[in-house]
């Protein structure tokens, strides 16, 4: 049995490890969740109820999933054809039965672009059991009248609501398509954020050329998308009280160590799990004992946030200041 400690501390809760598989729609069955479970995932954020099915009504449902189809990170045009059915009670009563069938913490999540029905269903998902609940916020400003301002204040609006609507903690996946992110982060931490997820990672539609038509594409992620969290959550760490958990580009231990070090408390996968196998959680954690064990980490927290913005010898490796060497590093 190994000596290394992976456990972690997320959202107010004792993790035995940072590995959470993100809302996907491998949470839609219970099945999966239990082979979760054991291989080894400390927790799960069930799929997104989608503001869409939260309003219901055919007309709007229509015009969202259309409108906005493949630029959240669970389009709708991902699902199977029956998904578009499934609405806030089915979800629901989902919920409550994965919470019966595992011992893991469950994470609830919202996924929607107003304040629309989140009061309202981030009540009835804490009532349901969930242990948290994950904001999955996406704004796309094609109003031109929209300022800045006035997205990170939905945010904020949002967030202060349903904070005051239910006690258990609340996350926010938030996008990187923010202009100032250390001071957005800052004033999601002062309204009392429990944790952030870095990022929210966007579908962008493509062009079918013979048929004239904007197309879904979905790209997985693969270990270069993580570089983007990791640069924030290496400047966010130490300097806000929220947890964070990266997410977008988690495929392996290394993966998993290199956020751990710029100050992870958690990190969400998905993609890898859908390419390899849920079983993969099993080989990531067995190579992450393996790393600590031969460079001599007894635990992750001796290593948590060691490669921080704030910790690291040359802080400017994370920002402007390397720009001209990275480019002339290349050849």
């Amino acid at each position: 049995m190994s000596n290394v400690d992976l456990s972690t501390h997320y959202l107010g809760m004792n993790l035995k490890n940072p590995i959470i598989p993100s809302a996907s729609p491998l949470t839609r069955d219970i099945g999966n969740v239990k082979k979760m479970e054991d291989a080894g995932a400390s927790a799960i954020v069930m799929y997104s109820l989608f503001e869409e099915q939260i309003t219901h009504e055919a007309l709007e449902l229509y015009h969202h999933t259309s409108y906005h189809e493949d630029t959240h990170a669970e389009a709708l045009t991902y699902f199977p054809e029956q998904s578009y059915n499934l609405g806030p009670e089915e979800y629901l009563e989902h919920l409550h039965n994965i919470k019966k069938s595992v011992n893991i913490p469950v994470i609830g999540s919202l996924n929607g672009c107003t304040d629309g029905g989140w009061t309202k269903y981030a009540k009835l998902i804490e009532e349901a059991g969930a242990d948290a609940l994950e904001l999955n916020m996406y704004m796309l400003a094609t109003d031109f009248n929209t300022t800045s301002e006035d997205i990170e204040n939905i945010y904020v609006e949002t967030l202060r609501s349903v904070k005051a609507n239910i006690g258990i903690p609340v996350a926010m996946k938030i996008s990187p398509y923010i202009s100032a992110l250390g001071h957005f982060a800052k004033r999601l931490d002062n309204e009392g954020v429990d944790g952030l997820v870095l990022f929210n990672r966007f579908y962008q539609p493509d062009i079918d050329l013979e048929n004239l038509e904007v197309v879904p594409n979905v790209l997985l992620s693969n270990s270069q998308s993580m570089r983007l969290p990791l640069r924030w959550i290496a400047i966010l760490y130490g300097r806000i009280n929220a947890s964070l958990a990266a997410t977008s580009g988690v495929n392996t231990a290394e993966d998993v160590l290199k956020l751990t070090m710029t100050g992870a408390a958690v990190t969400q996968i998905f993609a890898a799990l859908h390419k390899y196998g849920i079983d993969h959680i099993k080989t990531i954690l067995a190579d992450m004992e393996k790393w600590m064990t031969e460079h001599e980490y007894e635990s992750l927290k001796m290593m948590r946030g060691s490669m921080s913005h704030k910790s690291v010898a040359n802080p400017g490796a994370f920002e402007r200041a390397n720009y001209m060497k990275a480019l002339n590093s290349f050849k």
